[in-house]
């Protein structure tokens, strides 16, 4: 077996080698000897399948990040692992709170939607967290992170269709323990956070953490001195532990808050209606849109408009064990209660069009898990049995409204692109001032020819009779048989007032007063998860999960957009408004002022109570075959089965209008199907000895009706796509030489795409069948270097760097160029690269060190969009500059 030991060890360590391991210089390894201290390169005790197991013994493909790793990292929140585990990464749209997302393997869910659930699930203590922007508040000290690759629907509650997030905190300690931690750094940057434990009786220890955190933001405003994107933040954890050998009871009750002002963008691409809106801020004495470079970090914004977002969350869990001799019992009980208040500039613009003021949502979810689990005929079976619940409430409250410039930008728009067809200027709204005709008074003026040149160009023949028929509805002029659709030749009273002057306008903060979504869950779930020891080197593992949940969502729509008014009339079949619609659909002008005028997501339309419902069962499951060549040596493979349920897009421009040919607004329109999806694996877990690991993992995941979070153009939506593929591979490393060098490596391919069966005309996604999903990098290389130098008998040095590396992406934003095929803004390949460097003593409970975040300065982008209403513009969500600082920290 030591021959086939050698040879695994050779190829594995070939297959290895990449581009960045290639660059570092061959280290050999001291002689393992009784005096060295060494500790095994990967020897983390995970509870991934529920049991306590160390990674290279569980066969999952799974990234395990231990205290010391996190610390030296600087970890604070999940965003931080980035630069840990190559598979992972996170998007950050419109808010922090609500429109994060976490990737796995390229599959992700969730973001600028409150009704869509994440596919990566996040559990912290055991505890399910809703929503990705639920998980990423301030973390406490932790004692591991466990990062598991691949649906995990059969252990990990619900949505965990792409993988979980398992985090563990520390625990309260029966020795008196403390720390407390200060820091500052560029961008006025300083916290606090700290903790203190200990035992108050033999089997009662309590813990208390807490953290204070600021920073400016990093994005300037064009029109004024204000900042956007900081951080102001503070949370309190407190946690009680009761031990009394066969039972054991956890209650953590903690608190969060935020009040923070974000998220700005930059304006990266600026098409023709740039001009407009700089013109229309020009004329206040404003930028309307910033034309410097997008690595200058300043996006124009209107003065009384902000980014405001208020963030409180809380929670109560508590996690009973209890050893029952044979079995093992486990019951976690949790409540979590998490709001959030949001004000937004929407039209990212120094004009005021439109924005948000109140747009509130809040979440509580009641949880309950039981487990039983033990093993039976003398340690061949395994077993494990359980329940989950799951009650959820969902509340939002949308706000859409229209700013003072509201009527003045959309004539500013026809004015500029249809005044010259019209010989001049043009206006709908009257706020261009009354000597600027509106197109029904130009085409009802005597003195201007039937063929106005531009128009003359376009229509030829047909103009003329147009405008005949148009005079003869209005009772301008002499009438004859009409040959046009639409147009009788009979005068429509009223239908010349109505041309010749202006329409009915919309006020400023009129809009959303106030949209009202609500959607109730409850889920229930039966599961096993058995392991089967065929023989003490190989194992069977068989879980299967039935799943069962219910939505019931209630909207109450109320607008009241006074530029709503004419469209209303068109939809009541009122004669005058039907006659100058008609005109303005043969002018091709029709479409294009009902969405300005008339947003989807303002439209008067759609005003309404709604409510609808659905039942979701599933069974999911797993297979696995584990062999051990060798106790350096693991092989598996593995089937799994996994889903993610059906929801609600709590927007109402998911809604379709009868003007635009649709049957008009009903609670079915809002709701989106479940995803399913068949996930295949094999891989190897390789340790030849203490001081070096190797963990390969190759999949294909095939996803049926792929949640897809979409920009509409208006709003973000789910569409369900009906065949994706993700496949990859992904190598991990540690190489541990000396007891204070550690060097851990990480890559990943993942090819993951929309099947080219696709049909996406007419969608959001169209020209993606078959390409790479977006914002999702083929190639990541992830290392990073920790040493220790030992400097006096009781000092320690402090040395850490980690790097990630993300190949090219496109950024959603456009559909695809079809002879490039890049969108409208992508990011080429770029690094990233953090690092501190410190002292410590030989506990590492007194250190000081200096840090840098993004030493490069690489600029690069989150995510992206095509701003609403502005067509040829698109904005992105630029990355982290460089932060740096020190740190000083003190335990005893």
């Amino acid at each position: 077996m030591k021959k086939l030991d050698l040879l695994a060890a050779t190829a594995l360590t070939l297959f290895l080698a990449t581009p960045a391991f290639a660059q570092q210089k061959t280290t050999t390894a001291p002689a393992a000897d009784d005096s060295q201290e060494y500790t095994s390169a990967n020897e983390i005790v995970v509870t991934a399948t529920r049991r306590n197991e160390t990674v290279q013994d569980v066969p999952i493909a799974i990234t395990a990040i231990g205290a010391a790793e996190l610390q030296n990292a600087g970890v604070d929140n999940i965003r931080d692992l980035e630069q840990l585990a190559p598979s992972i990464q996170s998007s950050t749209g419109q808010s922090s709170a609500t429109g994060t997302t976490i990737y796995l393997r390229g599959i992700t869910t969730g973001g600028d939607n409150p009704g869509f659930e994440p596919a990566v699930g996040v559990f912290i203590d055991g505890v399910f967290r809703a929503r990705a922007g639920v998980a990423i508040s301030e973390l406490p000290e932790l004692e591991r992170v466990e990062v598991l690759r691949g649906p995990q629907g059969t252990l990990f509650g619900r949505n965990t269709s792409a993988g979980a997030l398992s985090i563990y905190t520390a625990l309260p300690q029966f020795e008196t323990h403390g720390y407390v931690e200060g820091t500052y750094g560029n961008y006025n940057a300083y916290g606090v956070k700290g903790a203190i434990t200990g035992p108050v009786s033999e089997g009662l220890a309590l813990r208390l953490d807490g953290s204070y955190r600021k920073r400016d933001g990093y994005i300037k405003d064009a029109n004024s001195d204000r900042r956007f994107n900081d951080i102001d933040r503070w949370a309190l954890r407190g946690q009680a532990l009761l031990d009394k050998g066969d039972v054991t009871f956890r209650l953590i009750a903690d608190y969060y808050q935020t009040d923070e002002v974000c998220c700005a963008t930059v304006s990266v691409v600026r098409g023709g209606l740039a001009q407009v809106i700089n013109g229309i801020a020009a004329s206040q004495g404003r930028v309307g849109i910033y034309t410097g470079q997008p690595s200058d970090r300043i996006q124009a914004a209107s003065p009384n408009r902000n980014y405001g977002e208020k963030v409180k969350d809380w929670g109560l869990s508590g996690e009973l064990n209890w050893d029952l001799g044979g079995a093992k019992l486990t019951s976690i009980t949790a409540y979590r209660d998490w709001r959030a208040l949001r004000s937004q500039d929407i039209d990212f613009s120094g004009i005021d069009r439109a924005y948000r003021d109140g747009y509130k949502t809040r979440l509580k979810d009641f949880t309950q898990e039981v487990r039983l689990q033990g093993s039976a005929f003398g340690g061949v079976l395994d077993w494990l049995v359980g329940g989950f619940y799951l009650h959820e409430q969902n509340d939002l409250t949308d706000t859409v409204r229209v700013g003072n410039d509201a009527n003045l930008y959309v004539d500013s728009v026809f004015n500029a692109l249809a005044g010259p067809s019209f010989g001049g200027k043009v206006q709908f709204y009257g706020s261009l001032g009354p000597a600027v005709p509106t197109p029904g008074a130009v085409f009802l003026n005597p003195a201007v020819p039937n063929s106005l040149p531009a128009l003359q160009a376009v229509y030829g023949a047909t103009l003329a009779p147009l405008v005949g028929c148009f005079r003869a509805q209005a009772g301008t002029a002499p009438g004859s048989l009409c040959v046009i659709p639409g147009f009788p030749s009979t005068p429509i009273p009223g239908l010349a007032a109505l041309a010749a002057s202006p329409l009915p306008g919309a006020v400023a903060g009129q809009g959303n007063n106030n949209d009202q979504f609500g959607v109730k869950t409850d889920a229930f779930a039966l599961f096993t998860h058995n392991i089967i020891n065929i023989s003490d080197n190989f194992s069977l593992t068989l879980g299967a999960r039935w799943n069962h949940e219910r939505k019931a969502m209630n909207a109450s729509i109320n607008n009241n957009t006074g530029s709503c008014t004419f469209f209303n009339q068109v939809r009541a079949g009122n004669p005058a408004a039907t006659a100058y619609a008609n005109l303005l659909k043969q002018l091709g002008i029709f479409n294009n002022l009902y969405l300005l005028s008339c947003n989807p997501a303002i439209n008067t339309e759609f005003n309404g109570n709604y409510a609808d419902s659905f039942t979701d069962d599933k069974i999911t499951g797993t297979v696995k075959l584990a062999y051990k060549l060798s106790n350096k040596l693991l092989i598996y493979g593995s089937y799994d089965h996994g889903y993610k349920s059906g929801g609600y897009n709590l927007d109402q421009a998911t809604f379709d209008s009868v003007l635009l040919g649709g049957n008009g607004p009903q609670g079915r329109d809002l709701r989106f199907g479940a995803e399913t999806n068949d996930a295949f694996e094999i891989g190897t877990k390789f340790s030849p000895n203490r001081a070096f690991s190797l963990n390969i993992a190759a999949f294909y995941m095939n996803f049926y009706n792929l949640q897809s979070l979409v920009f509409s153009g208006n709003n973000f939506v789910v569409q369900n796509v009906p065949k994706s593929v993700s496949k990859g591979v992904e190598i991990e490393s540690t190489i541990r030489p000396s007891k204070n060098l550690t060097f851990q490596l990480g890559y990943s391919y993942i090819d993951a795409q929309y099947s080219k069966s696709n049909n996406f005309t007419g969608t959001p996604l169209q020209g993606q069948e078959g390409r790479q999903f977006q914002n999702q990098p083929k190639h990541t290389v992830t290392g990073s270097v920790t040493w220790e130098p030992q400097i006096t008998s009781g000092l320690k040095g402090l040395i850490h760097m980690d790097a990630r590396y993300n190949s090219e992406v496109d950024i959603p934003s456009s559909n695809p160029d079809p002879v490039t095929g890049h969108t409208a803004i992508r990011n080429e390949g770029y690094g990233l690269i953090n690092g501190s460097i410190g002292l410590q003593s030989n506990d590492g409970k007194i250190r000081g060190e200096v840090f840098v975040e993004n030493l490069t300065n690489t600029f690069y982008f989150i995510s992206g969009f095509a701003v609403p209403e502005q067509t040829g513009n698109y904005n992105g969500y630029p990355g982290y500059p460089r932060f740096y600082g020190a740190r000083l920290r003190f335990g005893f």
